[in-house]
């Protein structure tokens, strides 16, 4: 880095640092996700406790719901992406959770990685950079 000219070090820093911002996107993403699967699966042990025809409450958003009773707590729908639901039995709704839980996870740890070696790059181009500009001032 030390023979790269200002403005390179300048485009290295700005890239390094829009590159970080997008890996801290990723991994917030990747933490909203890991939670939301982690609710439903949850979700799916407390169902599995319940017996048929127990009334309760189903949420059609996440501020409405509408009264309802548990028919076969041994099937769930469960949402695999883009609008496509897959039926399974509980024990696999409930595999299904904790296997994308386990590979949320461990993509969440490889990107922590990645960040961490953009950001050394990022601080490393910073220090460069102020060094050339202190080369660069006219001393008084």
């Amino acid at each position: 880095m030390e023979k790269l000219s200002l403005e390179q070090l300048k485009g290295l820093k700005e890239q390094s640092d829009l590159e970080v911002n997008l890996l801290q996107d990723s991994l917030n993403n990747i933490r909203t996700a890991t939670t939301r699967l982690e609710i439903a699966s949850t979700a799916l042990h407390d169902l599995s406790l319940r017996p048929q025809g127990k009334k309760m409450l189903v949420p059609l958003t996440a501020s409405l719901y509408v009264p309802g009773s548990l028919d076969d707590a041994n099937k769930v729908l469960v949402d695999v992406g883009t609008g496509y639901f897959i039926e399974k039995t509980m024990a696999e709704g409930i595999d299904y959770c904790d296997r994308k839980i386990n590979l949320l996870k461990s993509n969440y740890e490889q990107l922590i990685e990645v960040a961490s070696k953009k950001k050394a790059i990022a601080d490393e181009a910073t220090a460069y950079l102020q060094a050339k500009m202190r080369q660069a001032a006219p001393t008084p």
